[in-house]
C-alpha cells in the first residue's frame, strides 16, 4: 500500500513542473488528458493544481468539471474551487459549496474547513452582503478556529464594514492580538463608508503607519459627505508628507475640485497625471473632463476629450452634459449623434444630459423626441430627473398647462423638484392659478422648505396682491422657518475662501466690502465694470501691502 503511493506521488511529482509551464488553456487540456491516461484523475493534489490554473487562465466553467469529476474532495481542493469562484463573483456558488463541505461527515469528503478557506466564504458573505451569513461563519471560525489570525481578521472586519454593521467591526480590531496596515485601513474604510468622519479621523490620527489607502480613504470619505474643503486640505497635507498620489487619490479629489472650483489644483493634477502616464486610464480622464466643465473650463474639458484614445459611455456623457449645463445645446445635441456613430451605447446619465441641453435652448420637438426614444430604441426607462427636464423646457417656453397635463400623466411620481421647476416658471408668466397647484403639492412633499414659499411670496408681490403676501410672511412666523444663508467659494493662492451671507468673521471683511462699494459706485449701465478701473484698484492696493 505505502508502495502504491509512493509511486502516485512520483508520478504526481512529474505533472508538477508540466502543469508550471502551462500558459494555455490548449495545453491544459492536453495535460488534462494525460493525466487521465495515467490513472490519476482523482489526485486531489493534481486537480487542485488544474483548478488554480483554470483561475489563472479565467475559464471557471472547467475548473467547475474539474471539481465535481473528483468524488472524494480533500479541504486543498473545495478551497481551490472556492477561489475560483470568488474571484469571479460567483458568491452564491461558493457559499453553497461551503455548505457542501460542513454536509457531509468524513470519511465522504476527508475534508474540513481550516484558516484559508474561512476568509474566502467571508469575502462571498460581504460580496452578497449577506450580515447574518457572516455572523454565523464567525461562529464557525470560533469553533474551529484559529481566531488569532489576522488574515481571517481582516476579512471579517472588512464583510462587517460592508454590511454596515460596525459594531461587531470595531469589536474584532478591539480584540485582535496584532494587527497590521490592512487592519487599520480596514476599520477606517468602514467609519467613512458610513459618514462618520469624526470617528475616521480619531482613526487616522491614531494609526502607526498612513499608507495611501490611508489618505485615499479619508479623502474619498470627506468628498463623499460634502467636505470638500476638508478634502482638498488632507490632499495637500499628503504631498506634504511626501506621498505622490496615486490613480485613486486623484480620483477621489477631483470631485471636491469640481465642487470648490479650485481649478488651478485641478490643472495640476491635469500636469501630474499626463508625467506620469495616468491620462491612458480612462476613469482618470473622465473625472478631470467633469472637474474641467464644473469649474466653467468647458473648452478645456473638451480638448481633453478629444486627445482620448479609449472614450466609454461615462466619457460621452459627461461631455454632453458639460455643454449643456453652460448653454452651448447644439454642440451637446451635436456630440450625441457623433455618440450613435461611434455605436456607443447612451445610458440614462446621457439621456439626462441630452434633456438638460433641450431645455436650457427651448428645444421641444427635440426634447420629446429623445424622451420618446430612450423607451422605443434603447429600453432605458425615464426617470422622474429626465420627465423633470421636459416640465423645466415646457415652463421656459411658457406652455404651463401643458406642462400641468404632462405632469399628471407621467407614469412615475412627480417630487419636489418637478413642482418646484413649475412654480418657478410661474412667476415667469405670472401664473397664479398654476402656481397655487405648484404650491399645493410642495407644501405635501416639502412642508418646511422656505424657498417655496418666498417664492410665491414674490409671485403675489408682482401681481400686487399684498395682502397674501401678508398672509404667507405670517404662515413662514408661525412654522418659524429660516431661510439658508447664501454662500459663495472662490480659490486664492491655491487656498478655497468661503463666504456666507451676513457673515463678518473674515479678517479681510471691511477690506472686501470696501471694495464691493467701490465697484458699485463704478457699475456701468449694463452691468460692467470698467477694466482700466479694476486695474487703478488692484495696483493702489497692491502698492498700499508693499
Amino acid at each position: 500500500m505505502k508502495m502504491k503511493a509512493f509511486i502516485i506521488r512520483e508520478l504526481e511529482d512529474q505533472f508538477v513542473p508540466i502543469l508550471q509551464k502551462c500558459v494555455k488553456f490548449s495545453e491544459l487540456k492536453k495535460i488534462h488528458a494525460y493525466i487521465i491516461k495515467s490513472y490519476l484523475s482523482q489526485s486531489n493534489f493534481l486537480v487542485t493544481k488544474m483548478v488554480d490554473l483554470c483561475d489563472i487562465l479565467g475559464d471557471l466553467e472547467y475548473a467547475i468539471k474539474l471539481f465535481k469529476q473528483v468524488d472524494q474532495p480533500n479541504i486543498f481542493l473545495y478551497n481551490a474551487i472556492l477561489r475560483s469562484y470568488t474571484h469571479k463573483c460567483v458568491y452564491s456558488e461558493a457559499i453553497a459549496i461551503y455548505k457542501q463541505i460542513l454536509r457531509y461527515p468524513q470519511p465522504k469528503t476527508v475534508a474540513f474547513p481550516d484558516k484559508f478557506t474561512f476568509p474566502i466564504v467571508i469575502k462571498a458573505c460581504a460580496g452578497l452582503v449577506y450580515g447574518n451569513l457572516g455572523k454565523q461563519i464567525h461562529g464557525h471560525v470560533i469553533k474551529y478556529g484559529p481566531m488569532s489570525n489576522t488574515v481571517l481578521e481582516n476579512s471579517l472586519m472588512d464583510m462587517y464594514t460592508k454590511c454596515d454593521d460596525l459594531v461587531n467591526a470595531q469589536k474584532v480590531f478591539d480584540e485582535m492580538v496584532e494587527t497590521d496596515v490592512v487592519s487599520w485601513n480596514t476599520i477606517l474604510f468602514g467609519y467613512t463608508r458610513l459618514g462618520k468622519m469624526r470617528r475616521a479621523r480619531a482613526i487616522f490620527e491614531s494609526m502607526p503607519k498612513k499608507t495611501i489607502v490611508s489618505w485615499t480613504t479619508l479623502i474619498s470619505g470627506y468628498t463623499r459627505i460634502g467636505c470638500y474643503t476638508d478634502a482638498l486640505d488632507l490632499f495637500r497635507q499628503m504631498q506634504m508628507v511626501g506621498l505622490r498620489p496615486d490613480e485613486i487619490s486623484i480620483v477621489s479629489v477631483l470631485p471636491a475640485c469640481a465642487h470648490l472650483g479650485a481649478l488651478e489644483l485641478g490643472k495640476w493634477i491635469h500636469i501630474y497625471s499626463d508625467k506620469n502616464g495616468l491620462l491612458r486610464k480612462t476613469f482618470i480622464c473622465n473625472a478631470l473632463i467633469e472637474m474641467y466643465a464644473k469649474c466653467g473650463s468647458v473648452d478645456q474639458a473638451w480638448e481633453l476629450f478629444c486627445e482620448m484614445v479609449h472614450k466609454d459611455v461615462i466619457s460621452w456623457s459627461t461631455m454632453i452634459a458639460g455643454f449643456a449645463n453652460h448653454g452651448r445645446p447644439r454642440e451637446a445635441i451635436q456630440l450625441f449623434a457623433e455618440m450613435e456613430k461611434a455605436r456607443v451605447e447612451p445610458n440614462s446619465i446621457t439621456f439626462l444630459g441630452l434633456l438638460s441641453a433641450c431645455a436650457h435652448a427651448g428645444f421641444l420637438v427635440e426634447g420629446i423626441q429623445y424622451l420618446d426614444s430612450m423607451r422605443r430604441k434603447y429600453l432605458i426607462e425615464p426617470s422622474v430627473e429626465h420627465y423633470g427636464c421636459i416640465v423645466d423646457l415646457l415652463g421656459r417656453l411658457g406652455h404651463l398647462e401643458q406642462a400641468v397635463e404632462f405632469i399628471r400623466k407621467m407614469p412615475v411620481q412627480p417630487d419636489s423638484s418637478i413642482w418646484g421647476s413649475l412654480l418657478s416658471s410661474c412667476r415667469t408668466r405670472g401664473a397664479l392659478d398654476i402656481a397655487v397647484i405648484a404650491m399645493e403639492h410642495l407644501v405635501q412633499l416639502e412642508p418646511d422648505d422656505i424657498g417655496n414659499y418666498v417664492l410665491l411670496s414674490n409671485i403675489y408681490a408682482d401681481l400686487g396682491k399684498w395682502d397674501c403676501v401678508s398672509k404667507i410672511r405670517k404662515a413662514i412666523r408661525s412654522k418659524r422657518m429660516k431661510k439658508t444663508p447664501g454662500c459663495s467659494l472662490i480659490e486664492v493662492n491655491n487656498v478655497v475662501q468661503e463666504f456666507v451671507v451676513g457673515d463678518d468673521s473674515n479678517p479681510f471683511s471691511d477690506d472686501i466690502y470696501c471694495m464691493l462699494e467701490l465697484l458699485a459706485l463704478q457699475q456701468n449701465r449694463d452691468g460692467s465694470i470698467s477694466k482700466t478701473y479694476l486695474e487703478d484698484i488692484l495696483s493702489a492696493e497692491f502698492e498700499s501691502q508693499s
